[in-house]
């Protein structure tokens, strides 16, 4: 099939009311997926709280006194993040390319792959979308999956960093 079919074929996907479309052809596979596939999908929008620290108080005093230093509140001081364990060998899944990151198939579908599944090299971990394309993310690496970084339906770059596997 020839890049200008495939183009094609993406079009009349797109127009029509398909969800998913998928061709097999001996050594050839394409697999296209619709938003509408994806509709229903709960996105979340994960925002950080702004840190608050005090601002030191100045006090005008006597001479003879001596003022003292103003304290930042225990609130205001985050708490340590945690991390894993230190001394196993973990690997990082990264994405290969840039667009929204989803853990499972579908909404109604279960994930890929959680906390504690053991993955073998070639197993697929995720999907992520691209220009209306998705692209199944397999990992390079045969381990337990130690810790899931990238929430799901939201937006990763090249490179970045989705899973933590214990090889």
């Amino acid at each position: 099939m020839t890049f200008n079919e495939i183009q094609e074929l993406i079009r009349l996907v797109n127009k029509s009311n398909l969800t998913e479309f998928k061709l097999k052809d001996k050594d050839f596979e394409v697999q296209i997926r619709t938003e509408k596939y994806y509709k229903g999908a709960v996105q979340q929008v994960v925002t950080q709280a702004p840190v608050v620290t005090a601002a030191p108080t100045v006090v005008q005093a006597a001479p003879e006194a001596v003022a003292a230093p103003a304290r930042i509140p225990e609130s205001a001081t985050p708490p340590p993040a945690a991390e894993p364990a230190k001394g196993k060998n973990l690997v990082e899944i990264k994405s290969p390319i840039v667009g929204t990151f989803y853990r499972s198939p579908g909404p109604d579908k279960p994930v890929f792959v959680k906390v504690g599944d053991k993955v073998k090299q070639g197993d697929v971990v995720c999907i992520i979308e691209a220009m209306k394309l998705f692209n199944e993310i397999e990992s390079d690496v045969t381990g337990t999956v130690v810790k899931v970084l990238v929430e799901d339906a939201s937006p990763v770059e090249y490179d970045q960093v989705l899973y933590l596997v214990e090889a």
